[in-house]
C-alpha cells in the first residue's frame, strides 16, 4: 500500500452541512407512514441500538502521542450480526456514522442479507499519516471496540480511505486479542488472509450492473452513453475503467481537489495510470474545474461516487442529466430528490445501487465460515444475480406504491427489519 503524506483538503464547497442522520430519519418516517406501520416501528429504527465513542492514543513518528476520536454504530441486529465499513476521514462525525449504519441496515434488507447495519469511523486525515502511524491507529481502534465486534456480532469492512492492508492489520490485532484465528471477523481482507476474489471491485460492479438494468428499462444503449463520475477513489476509478471498456463515454471525473471534463470523452487509462493512491488526478491539469461545475455539466448519466450531500436544493435545478446513480452514500438530499423527481430525472438510490460491496462482503464471510473459496467468476455471477433480484424487487415496489425508487428501497429495507423484530418479540404490531 502506497500512501503519501500530502497537503490536501477535502473540497467542502460541494457538500452541504452534514444532515445525514436527519435525512435518513425523514425519509424513514415517510416510508413507515406509507406502510401504515405504528409509531413504534419508526421509533425503534430511527437510531442505532448501540453507539460507541472511543478515544484512541497513537504514538506518532515524532514520538508524540496523539488522541484520535473513533466511533462504532450498530443500527439493528434483528436479522443477524451487524455489518458495515470503517472510514478514516477528517470530516467523520457521530451523526454521519449513525446515519450510515441505518443506511446499511436498509441496504442489507434490500439485498436480503442476514445482517443488520453498522458503521465505524475515525476522525483523521490518512493523507498526512505514515504507514506506521496508520497501522498503530488501525490496531488501536480494534482494541477499543473489540468487546462489541466479532464474526457473529459485528463484522467491519473497508470504507472511505481504508483498504485491504488496513483490514489485515485489524484482523491481526483481533486475532491477537482473542488468541485464535478468526478470518470472518472482517471482510475486504487481502486474498492471502481469507479475502474474497472480486471484493475490491464489488461496489463498482454493482453500480455497473444497476446502470445496465436502468439502460434496459429506458431502452438506452450503454455504448456511447455520456457519463460523469464525481469521485475517483476505489469505486469511481474501477467504474470508469469498466464503462470505458464497454464503450461508454466517460466525459467527466472528479476527485477531492476538482474535476476534469471533456465532452468528447476522457482518456481513462491515462488517468488511472497517473492518479495517486487517494484517487487524486485533477492537480496534474491546468484546465480542471470545481466539483460543483462538474456536477452541472450536461451528460446522460451522473454518478456521484464520493461524499454525501453534493446534490442539494441549491444545485438540483442545474443538474443536467437523465439518470442519477448514487454510488456514494447519501449524495442527494431529500429536498434535491424532490426537485429531480419534478424534473423527470430518474434517481437510483445508494442503498440499492452501491450494495455490491456488502453483497460480496457477505460472500467473503460465507467463504470464511465454510473454509471453501470461490472463483472470481462465481463471485461475479452471484453478485449480478443478487443485484438483479434486488433491483427488480425495488422497481416492483415503486410501481405498487406509486413512489420513487428511493422510497421503494426504504420500504423494502424497513419491511425486512420490522418483520425480523416482530418475530423476535421486540415489536408487537
Amino acid at each position: 500500500m502506497s500512501i503519501k503524506s500530502v497537503n490536501l483538503n477535502q473540497n467542502k464547497s460541494v457538500k452541504e452541512q452534514d444532515n445525514s442522520l436527519l435525512e435518513f430519519q425523514e425519509t424513514l418516517q415517510e416510508a413507515v407512514n406509507i406502510m401504515n406501520y405504528p409509531p413504534q416501528v419508526y421509533e425503534f429504527i430511527k437510531k442505532p441500538m448501540r453507539f460507541l465513542e472511543v478515544s484512541i492514543p497513537v504514538r506518532m513518528d515524532n514520538g508524540e502521542v496523539q488522541i484520535f476520536q473513533g466511533y462504532r454504530a450498530q443500527h439493528n441486529d434483528a436479522k443477524g450480526p451487524t455489518k458495515g465499513g470503517i472510514r478514516f476521514h477528517p470530516d467523520v462525525t457521530a451523526e454521519e456514522v449513525k446515519a450510515l449504519a441505518g443506511w446499511m441496515s436498509l441496504k442489507c434488507g434490500v439485498t436480503n442479507l442476514p445482517y443488520g447495519g453498522a458503521k465505524g469511523g475515525i476522525v483523521c486525515d490518512p493523507r498526512r499519516m505514515s504507514l506506521g502511524e496508520l497501522e498503530r491507529l488501525s490496531r488501536g481502534y480494534v482494541r477499543a471496540v473489540s468487546q462489541l465486534v466479532g464474526p457473529t456480532k459485528d463484522i467491519p469492512a473497508p470504507d472511505m480511505y481504508t483498504n485491504a492492508q488496513i483490514m489485515a492489520w485489524m484482523l491481526d490485532e483481533y486475532d491477537q486479542i482473542r488468541e485464535f484465528d478468526s478470518p470472518g471477523f472482517i471482510t475486504g481482507k487481502p486474498i492471502a488472509l481469507g479475502g474474497s476474489k472480486g471484493r475490491e471491485t464489488a461496489t463498482s460492479k454493482g453500480v455497473l450492473y444497476t446502470l445496465q438494468m436502468v439502460c434496459e428499462i429506458r431502452k438506452m444503449s450503454l455504448k456511447d452513453t455520456k457519463v460523469i463520475i464525481q469521485g475517483f477513489g476505489n469505486v469511481g476509478s474501477y467504474l470508469a475503467q469498466y464503462l470505458y471498456g464497454l464503450g461508454a463515454k466517460v466525459i467527466g471525473i472528479g476527485d477531492a481537489l476538482g474535476g476534469l471534463y471533456d465532452e468528447n470523452g476522457l482518456d481513462i487509462p491515462y488517468l488511472l495510470d497517473n492518479r495517486d493512491s487517494f484517487g487524486i488526478i485533477s492537480n496534474h491539469f491546468s484546465n480542471s474545474i470545481t466539483n460543483q461545475e462538474l456536477l452541472e455539466k450536461p451528460c446522460d448519466v451522473l454518478i456521484p461516487a464520493a461524499i454525501s450531500g453534493v446534490i442539494h436544493k441549491r444545485n438540483a435545478e442545474k443538474i443536467n442529466c437523465q439518470i442519477v446513480i448514487e454510488a456514494a452514500n447519501g449524495p442527494t438530499t431529500k429536498e434535491a430528490l424532490q426537485i429531480l423527481d419534478e424534473r423527470g430525472i430518474l434517481l437510483v438510490p445508494d442503498i440499492l445501487a452501491n450494495s455490491g460491496g456488502v453483497v460480496v462482503s457477505y460472500f467473503e464471510w460465507c467463504q470464511n465460515n465454510q473454509g471453501y473459496y470461490w472463483t472470481e467468476e462465481t463471485v461475479d455471477e452471484r453478485l449480478q444475480e443478487k443485484m438483479k433480484e434486488s433491483f427488480a424487487n425495488v422497481v416492483a415496489t415503486a410501481k405498487k406504491y406509486q413512489v420513487n425508487l428511493k422510497i421503494a428501497a426504504y420500504i423494502v429495507g424497513i419491511q425486512q427489519i420490522a418483520e425480523a423484530s416482530r418475530l423476535r418479540g421486540w415489536l408487537n404490531y
